[in-house]
């Protein structure tokens, strides 16, 4: 009986640790862009902080790399063929595995950066497969085909979504017309729940989970929806509508691209479509089953950029007239700009880094409402666009420009 009781107690113990594993993923924790490093440097030389590695053979794309521990993974195409790489934080190659075609139709090459939990890795393909892979070697544990097996729908730039993780479940938007969005088990790819949302296609969007007393919320972009879902259950609670493209105009690449991640905090949910409303800020109701619109700004055009909040103030670049904005996240008010071009932005230690299409890394002083420009540099190795987003890890900066891996020292000396 003692015997028993042990073994019992055990599996919880280790089903326990299993659920509450540290979840590494895109733009860390909350996926808000927010790094916890300290005694960063707070200026840059002409030529950019040192360089302390590069690799120039990841392959094509724009997925940012996720750091686990004393690992580093990204994803990259080469000949059509999708593969994960395993570097040391040296830059050494310790492995690459191929899990696949990957997309290379429309700026050719792999979309998602990877959630790692525990020793697996989970990422989605620029076909919408969703692969779990071993995160020692490589190994694909399991997958599941968007198209063939949960009846998905393309987009004019392929499936963007870094794979979301809560416990024992991992989702997905295949966006179809039947399965919209769908929970699977972690382990084993299982299918959970399946919600019907609205029908509509994948919004290249990577999923927010909001922990309510009484209950988790799942919220994505689809095509022309903001939807919120139970998560236990796949209800779809709510839906906020991106209403400035006119039904009759809605069809593939109009008005469908909403790749910045939603952002929680104290009841207010905001969010920033650039093909969409704009920016917005909603609160949600204490059992999460509705939203209320509280303030617009629909000048604010962010498509995939990312955006940072910082007590009273939301940061975020625009694509027209390509500048840093200052907005209130009590009005939705512009507050001031910084002309500084369009581009991508992470926050770590009392400054924003804003690394700009152009490929110019910019070293940034939020200093309330009016941002200020402290040093800059250029990207030179690499390939095609400046879409990937930056990340700060152990106070090394990361920067992915096509197939080229950066690693820069921001560490005071």
């Amino acid at each position: 009986m003692k015997k028993q009781i042990f073994l019992v107690s055990l599996l919880f113990c280790l089903s326990g640790n299993l659920i509450s594993q540290t979840i590494f993923q895109w733009r860390g924790d909350q996926r808000r862009g927010i790094y916890p490093d300290k005694s960063l440097l707070k200026s840059w030389p002409s030529a950019g902080p040192d360089l302390l590695w590069k690799n120039e053979n990841i392959g094509n794309g724009y997925g940012s790399p996720v750091i686990a521990n004393d690992r580093l993974f990204i994803t990259g195409e080469v000949d059509n063929t999708g593969y994960l790489f395993a570097f040391d934080l040296q830059g050494k190659l310790i492995w690459k595995s191929a899990y696949g075609s990957e997309w290379v139709v429309s700026y050719p090459g792999s979309r998602c950066a990877p959630t790692v939990v525990g020793d697996q890795i989970y990422l989605s393909s620029g076909l919408g497969d969703l692969i779990c892979m071993n995160a020692q070697n490589g190994a694909i544990i399991w997958s599941i085909d968007m198209l063939k097996q949960l009846h998905g729908q393309f987009t004019m730039f392929g499936h963007a979504e870094a794979p979301l993780v809560d416990g024992n479940m991992v989702f997905l938007t295949p966006g179809g017309k039947d399965t919209n969005v769908v929970a699977m088990d972690r382990f084993t790819g299982k299918i959970l729940w399946v919600c019907g949302g609205k029908g509509e296609r994948p919004g290249y969007n990577s999923p927010l989970m909001i922990d309510l007393p009484g209950r988790k919320i799942l919220v994505v972009f689809t095509a022309y929806s903001l939807l919120g879902i139970d998560a236990k259950t796949g209800e779809l609670l709510w839906t906020d509508e991106q209403v400035n493209t006119p039904v009759a105009e809605r069809k593939l690449g109009n008005g469908d691209t909403h790749a910045n991640t939603v952002w929680f905090d104290n009841g207010f949910i905001y969010y920033i479509a650039g093909d969409g409303n704009g920016a917005v800020k909603l609160k949600l109701s204490e059992d999460g089953r509705s939203v209320k619109q509280v303030w617009r700004n629909g000048k604010i055009d962010n498509y995939d950029d990312g955006f940072i909040i910082l007590d009273k103030y939301l940061y975020s670049g625009t694509s027209a007239r390509k500048n840093l904005k200052c907005i209130s996240t009590e009005t939705g008010e512009t507050l001031d700009s910084l002309r500084v071009g369009t581009g991508t932005m992470i926050f770590a230690d009392g400054m924003l880094y804003y690394y700009s299409e152009r490929g110019e890394v910019n070293l940034v002083k939020p200093e309330g409402q009016k941002p200020a420009l402290i040093s800059s540099f250029k990207i030179t190795a690499g390939t095609k666009e400046h879409f990937s987003h930056p990340v700060i890890h152990n106070g090394v900066l990361y920067i992915r420009h096509g197939i080229a891996l950066l690693a820069y020292d921001l560490r005071q000396k």
